[in-house]
């Protein structure tokens, strides 16, 4: 019976590290999903100024989850050069981590162009990331952000049909697919189930990000089908801006009111209500 672990962009608690780990430590998370550090996005250090982050994750006994990097978050029409130096700095620090997973894109796509124009530029680039990985133990999730070419479920499906890699997978982002105007259940979950690889938890009603299960994600869904298996679900709760204030117990409206701190603690608390209410297992 699988079970699923919770883990999370810790730079949304604060963008100190020290921070980053208490936060985490006071939920009983022990994973992190890392994306910046002191301010400074992953991709941009060196393997070995890695080297004493390592360690201060290990101390803490907190381990890395999934690289939150940006590869392929740069315009369909840019220089590819600089994002594949990035993407090579990546998978070396991925090897420091110990972490098989590395988050990435499908290039942005100005709105007034046609996202088929660009399909077959998008595939060559991924086919030129998965050489380079290839043999290093670590798989490309491919995340449906908002506004690149795998922003509808169709297109992320093409995108991981086409390359037909066991190192590419899917990382599922409802609020993202939400915000696109995609149904994420059962039309773009079912679409992509085989691929899913990983969760990132987040919900939205419109353009509006809300703690879990107050959204149209259709979360509770989406997890109880994916229940028995292994997965981390990463949260990404984005509630800085959160007005839903009124529609929450009187508890929930402390936390919700609160520093950044509180408002990570608020999405831990609405994703854990999920998981029990489905009878899911946590690790």
């Amino acid at each position: 019976m699988g079970k699923f672990i919770l883990t999370g962009f810790a730079d949304e608690i604060s963008a100190n590290l020290d921070e980053q780990i208490q936060g985490l430590r006071d939920l009983h998370i022990q994973y992190i999903e890392l994306r910046t550090i002191n301010g400074k996005n992953v991709s941009d250090y060196t393997p070995e100024e890695m080297v004493p982050i390592k360690e201060k994750l290990d101390a803490a006994g907190i381990r890395v989850s999934a690289i939150g990097s940006p590869i392929g978050k740069i315009k369909i029409t840019d220089n590819p050069d600089a994002d594949l130096a990035k993407f090579k700095n990546t998978l070396a620090l991925a090897k420091v981590l110990e972490t098989k997973y590395i988050r990435m894109f499908s290039f942005y796509i100005d709105e007034q162009d046609d996202p088929a124009v660009y399909r077959d530029e998008v595939i060559k680039r991924w086919q030129a990331y998965l050489r380079l990985a290839e043999g290093t133990g670590v798989m490309l999730l491919h995340e449906n952000e908002k506004r690149i070419y795998g922003d509808t479920a169709e297109r992320s499906l093409d995108l991981l049909e086409t390359l037909q890699s066991p190192i590419v997978g899917a990382t599922f982002d409802p609020a993202n697919f939400v915000q696109c105007s995609v149904s994420t259940y059962p039309e773009a979950f079912h679409l992509l189930e085989k691929h899913i690889v990983y969760m990132h938890i987040k919900d939205a009603d419109g353009m509006t990000v809300v703690p879990a299960g107050m959204g149209k994600g259709h979360i509770k869904e989406i997890l109880s089908a994916l229940k028995g298996k292994d997965m981390f679900l990463s949260l990404e709760p984005h509630l800085a801006n959160f007005t839903g204030f009124s529609s929450l117990e009187q508890g929930d409206k402390k936390l919700a009111e609160g520093g950044n701190a509180e408002k990570f603690a608020l999405a831990v608390k609405s994703l854990r209500s999920i998981l029990k209410e489905i009878g899911a297992e946590e690790a």
